[in-house]
C-alpha cells in the first residue's frame, strides 16, 4: 500500500500522491504482460520497489535543472519513484532489454513523467554526461564504476556529484580499491521494515 511512502514522505503534494498511489495498478497491468518484477515479490511492491528507490531521497535532494541516469533500470528503479519526488531533475531510464524499456515508456506516458526519458542502449555505449549515476546494483560494485565514470559530469564549481548505487549485504570486498572514498548508509536507519535490515546506499564522490 502507498500509506508506507506517504509516512515516511508526509511532505509530498497531492499530485506526487496521486502518481505513487497509480503505481501499484499500472504496474500490476504490465507486469502480467511483461514480467519485470518477480510475481511472487509483487505484493510487496510498494516496499520492495518503490520505497527502497526512494530511500536515495533520505539522503540527496536532487537540485532543479540537475540530471541523473538510471543504468540497468529495469522497469524504472529507482528512477520513476525519484522522478516522482523530484519533477525539476531530468532523468534518463538506461537498459538494454526492449521490453523493460516499453514497460517504463508505457509508465512513464501514463503518468505524464516529463522529466522521463527511457534509454534502451547498452551502458558501455552511453557516451552522455550527468550529475549522478544511479543503479540498484546491476553487477559487482568495483566493476560498475569503470563502466559509468565516463558519464559523471566535469565540472569545475565543486557541486555534488559521483555514482549512488542500492546494494545489499557485505560491502567490504566488493568495494574494492573505491572502499575508503565511498559514503555508505544504512538504509534501515531511515525505514523500519525488516526488508532493509542489509540494504545500504553507497555513494562514491566525484
Amino acid at each position: 500500500m502507498p500509506s508506507s511512502i506517504f509516512r515516511y514522505f508526509p511532505g509530498l503534494s497531492e499530485d506526487q500522491k496521486q502518481k505513487i498511489s497509480a503505481l501499484g495498478e499500472l504496474y500490476s497491468f504490465w507486469n502480467s504482460r511483461i514480467n519485470v518484477i518477480s510475481r511472487k515479490d509483487f505484493p510487496n511492491f510498494y516496499i520492495h520497489h518503490v520505497l527502497h528507490s526512494l530511500s536515495i531521497a533520505r539522503v540527496f535532494s536532487f537540485d532543479p535543472g540537475a540530471t541523473v541516469l538510471d543504468v540497468g533500470t529495469g522497469g524504472g528503479f529507482p528512477g520513476i519513484p525519484l522522478s516522482i519526488l523530484f519533477p525539476e531533475t531530468s532523468f534518463t531510464l538506461l537498459d538494454s532489454i526492449e521490453k523493460k524499456i516499453r514497460v517504463v515508456s508505457e509508465i512513464t506516458g501514463e503518468l505524464k513523467l516529463s522529466n522521463v526519458s527511457p534509454l534502451r542502449k547498452r551502458a558501455e555505449d552511453e557516451k552522455g554526461s550527468y550529475t549522478f549515476v544511479v543503479s540498484r546494483a546491476v553487477t559487482a560494485f568495483s566493476s560498475f564504476v569503470p563502466l559509468v565514470a565516463k558519464n559523471i559530469e566535469k565540472r569545475r564549481d565543486g557541486e555534488g556529484r559521483g555514482i549512488i548505487y542500492l546494494k545489499g549485504g557485505d560491502l567490504h570486498e566488493e568495494l574494492g580499491i573505491y572502499s575508503g572514498k565511498c559514503k555508505i548508509w544504512d538504509i534501515a536507519s531511515f525505514f523500519n521494515e525488516p526488508f532493509f535490515e542489509t540494504k545500504k546506499i553507497v555513494y562514491l564522490p566525484f
